[in-house]
């Protein structure tokens, strides 16, 4: 499975940004999928994650009620991060991340990343 992460950018406290993320390759191995963020001064966090039918959503407790994944699933599998009401410590890159079974919240249980989108917060 090959992910790849789109959409970042640097906006100002308050704005919206969306991030996707595409799985290619055998796609049918991502059945849950996640974003995670990390920063220089902190341990990658868990940001939200998604089952295969879209039905079963779990997000952080920072980005709960501004963060909403969501998910697409056709030939290709694309898996969504819309991020409202930014806040300049939503700073980070973002990796999605993708693996078979179902939804875990730490990082260690995927087997599959993307490369990262670098999102940005002014304030």
């Amino acid at each position: 499975v090959q992910l790849q992460a789109s959409g970042g950018g640097l906006v100002l406290a308050g704005a919206s940004l969306r991030l996707a993320c595409a799985a290619s390759g055998h796609s049918y191995s991502a059945s849950a999928m996640a974003w995670f963020r990390q920063t220089p001064e902190k341990e990658r966090e868990f940001v939200a994650a998604i089952d295969w039918g879209g039905h079963t959503t779990y997000y952080g407790d920072s980005v709960q009620d501004r963060f909403t994944i969501s998910r697409h699933n056709a030939e290709t599998t694309t898996v969504y991060l819309q991020m409202n009401s930014l806040k300049p410590e939503d700073t980070a890159v973002y990796f999605c991340a993708a693996k078979s079974g179902g939804i875990y919240l730490y990082s260690e249980e995927y087997q599959y990343w993307g490369q990262g989108a670098v999102v940005t917060v002014s304030s």
